[in-house]
C-alpha cells in the first residue's frame, strides 16, 4: 500500500458516505448511522464537537473520521466512526479489486 492510494481512497470513501446520506442507498448504513447517534449521545457531546444541542445531520456526517483501513494491502475496507471513541459503530466503505466503491455498510 502507498501512502498516496489510502489517502486517495479515504477521500473517495468519505464522498461516497456523503453522496450516500440522505438517498435510499444510505438508509441501512450512513441515514442509520447518523440517526442512532443524533439519539444516543448526549447533548453536551454535540455542544462539544458542533456548537449546539441537537445537530444537523448533515454536521455529524461532516465530523466522520478514519477509524481503519483493513483488508487486501490495507487498502480494502475503509471504517469512518465519530470523534471521541463513543460508539463501536462505524460506517465501513468497501473497494473492489479496481479500486472502485463497492459497498457502504454500517457495522459495530
Amino acid at each position: 500500500m502507498t501512502i498516496v492510494e489510502s489517502e486517495k481512497r479515504q477521500k473517495l470513501a468519505l464522498e461516497a458516505i456523503k453522496q450516500a446520506f440522505g438517498t435510499e442507498s444510505g438508509e441501512d448504513n450512513v441515514n442509520l448511522f447518523v440517526e442512532h447517534h443524533i439519539e444516543e449521545l448526549p447533548q453536551n457531546y454535540w455542544q462539544q464537537y458542533l456548537g449546539g444541542d441537537t445537530p444537523e445531520p448533515a454536521a455529524v456526517v461532516d465530523l466522520l473520521q478514519l477509524r481503519s483501513s483493513w483488508g487486501q494491502n490495507d487498502i480494502e475496507y475503509f471504517d469512518f466512526t465519530l470523534p471521541g471513541e463513543v460508539t463501536d459503530y462505524v460506517v465501513s466503505v468497501h473497494f473492489d479489486s479496481s479500486g472502485d466503491v463497492d459497498g457502504v455498510s454500517m457495522e459495530s
